[in-house]
């Protein structure tokens, strides 16, 4: 019977603290700015979108901060999350490489996107906040905030790309499921909307629409907030149990990694991956860490390095970041969770810098590597994160050729149950 290396750990020794790389950076990252006044923007400006606890947590540079026993409470549902060997994987390939997966697809939604949406959740409900508007582009992200509102009594408002909303109706029944509400966007309910619908009355949407409608009905609601899947410092934060449950996880088989892959498009699940191991990078580990991108949409390999709206029709901060452009609106792919302009600022900063790398790859390499996934590892993956899957199998070719005992690790963010239209 051949081996099957399944590396799990015990629920008392989960993590009970995210980890906050900004309190280890050797730079100090560009402050976001005003919209109106493109001045640093003030906490007091960000409380008409975010509560208190998430401000203080966007802000902070304090290196830990204790995640909340009723999180820790849900957490424990599907945390710690295991880390797989993909031995079948290896021996399709022949490569010398031995290559595994952090597997974030047993979270109740199916994706990494939970660890963020219940701590979110607690966050808003503690400080008093009844509603949590959002967008969401496959569905992942407006899924797994619908499930933590339905957790912490929140009311939650959904607005998802029209392209993903056609393409994945699945998504949209969970989130009725949990009693979140969706709509389409564009949509006729919110000004920016109705302008977009203008230009084209069958406008395919991106995600930086999809924010401008999430952030403008919050503005009009003095009761709601606004709840954001990726990007910002707070998320990143909140994802890193991931990175930081792997690291302990390889010490466990004593592997070091030599490669780190995630997926990227706005910056989450690779952020919360790759950051718990920087410290190790920047005392000399040679480590690389890679960030999968779609070709059709290339924001950190053809980006510029800027400040630039989050969203399409500039209500939010200007962050910097590597951009396509706020109007940027991605083709039709079907990897709809990757289909942001911008990019997270501190992932932005880290490849600017030199310490992490980005490649992107095309619509049918990402796909085939998730069929080669499929069939051999079973499991079938989110397009998303069959990205990183393709990074993987880039990697281990790599090590093929050179004879390289390279140690690949990668995120597996999420599973494609619901994404079989996508492969369709």
């Amino acid at each position: 019977m051949k081996e099957r290396i399944i590396v799990t750990m015990p629920k008392e020794e989960m993590i009970s603290e995210w980890y906050n790389v900004k309190a280890d950076l050797p730079f100090v990252l560009d402050p976001p700015l005003n919209p109106q006044t493109k001045e640093v923007i003030t906490p007091e400006a960000l409380s008409a979108i975010f509560c208190p606890s998430i401000i203080e947590q966007e802000v902070t540079t304090q290196r830990h901060v204790k995640i909340p026993e009723d999180v820790l409470d849900e957490y424990v549902v599907f945390r710690p999350t295991p880390l797989i060997r993909a031995s079948f994987l290896e021996e399709y390939l022949e490569t010398p490489a031995r290559i595994y997966y952090k597997y974030e697809g047993v979270s109740p939604t199916g994706s990494h996107k939970t660890n963020t949406a219940l701590a979110q959740a607690y966050f808003n409900a503690r400080d008093g906040i009844k509603q949590l508007v959002t967008e969401t582009g496959a569905g992942q992200w407006g899924s797994a905030l619908s499930y933590a509102g339905a957790k912490f009594g929140l009311k939650v408002q959904v607005f998802m790309v029209r392209i993903s909303y056609n393409q994945k109706p699945m998504r949209k029944y969970m989130m009725q499921l949990f009693d979140g509400s969706v709509q389409k966007s564009p949509s006729l309910n919110t000004k920016c909307g109705q302008e977009y619908l203008k230009e084209d009355p069958e406008h395919p949407g991106s995600l930086g629409i999809a924010i401008s409608e999430a952030i403008e009905t919050v503005l009009k609601d003095g009761n709601s907030r606004y709840s954001l899947g990726s990007v910002l410092d707070h998320v990143l934060l909140h994802q890193t149990v991931i990175g930081q449950e792997l690291k302990k996880q390889l010490a466990m088989i004593g592997e070091i990694p030599t490669v780190i892959i995630g997926c990227h498009g706005g910056g989450s699940n690779f952020g919360g991956t790759i950051l718990p191991f920087i410290p190790e990078k920047l005392d000399g580990e040679d480590i690389r860490f890679l960030a999968c991108e779609p070709e059709s949409c290339p924001t950190l390999t053809k980006g510029e390095y800027r400040y630039d709206f989050g969203d399409s029709s500039g209500f939010t901060p200007l962050l910097k970041m590597y951009t396509l452009g706020k109007d940027f609106v991605p083709p039709k792919i079907h990897a709809g969770g990757l289909r942001y302009h911008g990019s997270a600022p501190i992932i932005a900063r880290l490849l600017k810098e030199g310490l992490i790398e980005a490649e992107s790859f095309p619509q049918e390499e990402t796909f085939q590597a998730a069929k080669i996934f499929s069939k051999v590892e079973g499991i079938i993956p989110a397009p998303e994160s069959a990205h990183a899957i393709a990074g993987a199998i880039r990697e281990a070719k790599k090590a093929k050729l050179s004879r390289k005992k390279e140690v690949i690790v990668f995120n597996l963010s999420g599973h494609g149950l619901l994404d079989l239209s996508a492969y369709a």
